[in-house]
């Protein structure tokens, strides 16, 4: 039988968010059932431990997870940790912060397959910066970077173990020294042992921790190739002689065909920042029924765009434009496209790709351009 304790008792008050923070929106729900959901194929009970002012808000959430009760937090995380351990049924438990929403099936599954094999499994990433000790702001030593580990969740153990470790550390007047289960084990057991970890298994502490799941935008445009007969007709806002894409004039053969000038990874661009910020599609904004928009600059239609991101609240943390198009070939003018967007997003972090289709459908066929646009907000 597996016990999984969500510790969801902090006040979360580094986010600035009214609420605590496992109570907040991410993604379309709250950030607890996130972690209710990763862990309840694999819990036969899950214990939330929460503070009583947020228990009215928290029940009604636990209702679609089974075997979920919460129980009272307390005033540390081995508070919380210990109100918990005492009501465990399983004879294997899994702690976890309720605050890592990203945890995967296989850390998971790792860390229940490290239970079984030596008795405790710690979530752990090697540390990729320099680690010191130090005395106030003087360094005192700097341990060999391949031996510092930063410490994730789950951590898993043998129930009754892990239990006698608390009882102790309570006993010893201890309860204040340990940040996690692992110090607790290892100081009464015996030394926890670590498994990989993963990257993406942050714990949310500031506000912006919740921007990657919640302001994601994608956008996609379309522009077809003008016929001849329609150059010959004199529509002014078609040009035989080139095309505008990211804002860089090329020269081609055929036009395209548009109410503005066409700019296709801009057009997919600006749908992905409205996506991002919660507004509607350009059509909304920019309607080709609307004489103003007629042969527009669409890269000073993209800065009015940025300006409506901004009043919302957001900045452009990185973009990703990728074109399809037969022709013309775009490899010598990727470099200025990608100039031209950075000033426009106020952002480094722009790429840009072009690719053809194997000579497949429309954009094989010549007849037309696609673009497709990812981008992160970030709040301001």
């Amino acid at each position: 039988m597996i016990t999984v304790i969500l510790c969801a008792a902090g006040s979360g008050t580094r986010t600035g968010f009214a609420d605590n923070k496992i109570l907040h929106d991410l993604g379309g729900m709250p950030v607890l059932c996130h972690s209710l959901s990763a862990f309840s194929p694999y819990a036969d009970e899950i214990l939330v431990a929460c503070r009583k002012e947020d228990e009215p808000r928290i029940t009604p959430l636990l209702a679609p997870y089974g075997n979920v009760r919460t129980v009272m937090g307390g005033k540390t995380r081995f508070g919380s940790v210990w109100n918990a351990l005492k009501e465990a049924k399983g004879e294997t438990v899994l702690v976890h912060d309720a605050a890592r929403p990203f945890v995967t099936a296989k850390i998971i599954g790792d860390c229940l397959q490290s239970v079984k094999q030596y008795g405790s499994g710690v979530c752990a990433l090697p540390s990729s910066d320099t680690a010191v000790i130090a005395d106030g702001d003087r360094i005192v030593s700097s341990p060999a970077r391949k031996s510092v580990f930063t410490v994730q969740t789950p951590q898993g153990f043998d129930t009754e173990e892990l239990r006698l470790a608390y009882e102790r550390a309570e006993n010893d007047g201890r309860e204040e020294e340990f940040s996690d289960d692992s110090g607790v084990y290892s100081a009464y057991i015996a030394p926890a042992r670590l498994f990989s970890g993963d990257r993406s298994n942050i714990k949310l502490t500031y506000a912006e921790d919740f921007v990657p799941a919640a302001r994601i935008g994608f956008g996609v445009d379309t522009h077809a190739f003008a016929h001849q007969d329609e150059i010959d007709r004199g529509i002014a806002r078609l040009n035989l002689n080139y095309i505008r894409l990211g804002g860089v004039i090329i020269p081609s053969d055929r036009a395209i065909e548009a109410h503005s000038d066409g700019d296709v990874p801009v057009h997919a661009l600006m749908d992905a920042l409205l996506s991002a910020a919660g507004m509607r599609d350009i059509g909304c904004y920019f309607p080709d029924s609307d004489p103003r928009y007629e042969g527009a600059d669409s890269m000073q239609l993209l800065l009015t765009v940025m300006g409506m991101v901004r009043e919302a609240g957001f900045g452009v943390r990185n973009a990703s434009v990728s074109i399809l198009a037969e022709r013309p070939r775009l490899s010598p003018y990727i470099e200025q496209m990608r100039e031209n967007l950075r000033k426009a997003l106020g952002c480094e972090n722009v790429a840009v790709a072009a690719g053809t289709n194997e000579k497949l459908g429309y954009i094989g066929e010549g007849r037309g351009i696609t673009a497709y646009a990812a981008v992160l907000l970030k709040s301001c």
